[in-house]
């Protein structure tokens, strides 16, 4: 008979394609994970892996089986959540993944609030982009994620936590600067200073500067906000920067910020579950906790 722990050491090594590593993730020695994939493979009559001297992959065999095994493995998480939250549907631990264009501005406004709401709740945050906590929630490694929302995401539950204004960042010479309030018109033709490809930001920002006749500036293209917030403050071009992200200190550093007129651009910030996840009692005083803090943030 196949044991979980079988397939959690044929998931291990898939993942870190090494049996040292995936050994070392696993909390036993390499002999005994090399072991049981040899006596798993002799039970399936299949070859899983292809070893080599520096890298192991798996076969076509493998390829399939894989990702029947990891579906094993996050019922298996889901039965255990499921029958924590019987017994306290508010305490244990919960991963969150965001944005790094959420995160270092969100975090601070709703931390304290959620830590007392939720005293039992062990909260374990991940930052990283969109792509990357979107495929971690659908395997199970994320309980949550907070995000901007894109109309591409299918197959989650969706939670509006509140709409962020998004802002026309200038240099503080830039002619722009002398405005009061901006609207589209005032972006048709400037070039406008964008985060890499991966952020769900950039595609907010070029979906609404594109529409005003805005082109993107393809010199440079930030790695985070900090980043993107330094250019414009060196002259270098303009950009649309999310509310929450305003610094008091940017008009010392040379920036300058525009709010539009109505109708302005603005981002939805969402978190999303899984249908069907098992823990909805806490996600949703997570949501309540949130909502009211972002009533009025403190500034």
């Amino acid at each position: 008979m196949i044991k979980l722990r079988d397939l959690q050491y044929l998931n291990a090594v898939a993942e870190h394609q090494h049996f040292g590593r995936a050994a070392d993730a696993c909390f036993v020695s390499q002999p005994t994970l090399s072991g049981q994939i040899m006596k798993l493979e002799e039970q399936l009559g299949l070859t899983l892996f292809e070893r080599h001297r520096k890298r192991i992959m798996l076969t076509p065999a493998g390829e399939q089986l894989i990702q029947r095994a990891r579906n094993v493995l996050r019922a298996a998480d889901d039965f255990e959540e499921a029958a924590r939250a019987l017994a306290d549907p508010l305490a244990g631990d919960l991963h969150i993944g965001l944005i790094p264009t959420v995160a270092p501005y969100l975090l601070p406004h709703i931390m304290g609030k959620l830590t007392k709401a939720l005293p039992a709740v062990n909260f374990f945050l991940h930052e990283d982009q969109t792509k990357v906590i979107m495929q971690q929630l659908d395997e199970g490694k994320l309980d949550a994620v907070i995000l901007s929302w894109l109309s591409d995401m299918k197959g989650v539950e969706r939670y509006t936590l509140f709409e962020e204004p998004l802002v026309l960042a200038t240099p503080q010479q830039h002619p722009l600067a002398a405005k009061t309030e901006a609207n589209l018109q005032d972006l048709d033709g400037q070039w406008v200073l964008t985060l890499e490809d991966g952020h769900c930001l950039r595609d907010e920002t070029l979906d609404y500067c594109f529409t005003a006749g805005a082109r993107e500036d393809t010199r440079f293209q930030a790695t985070s906000l900090e980043t993107l917030r330094y250019m414009v403050a060196s002259g270098l071009g303009i950009t649309l920067m999310p509310e929450l992200a305003i610094n008091p200190a940017d008009g010392e550093r040379g920036l300058h910020y525009i709010h539009f007129r109505t109708p302005a651009p603005t981002r939805q910030i969402c978190l999303l579950v899984r249908p069907n996840y098992s823990r909805m009692a806490c996600i949703r005083e997570v949501v309540s906790c949130i909502r009211q803090a972002m009533a009025s943030p403190a500034k």
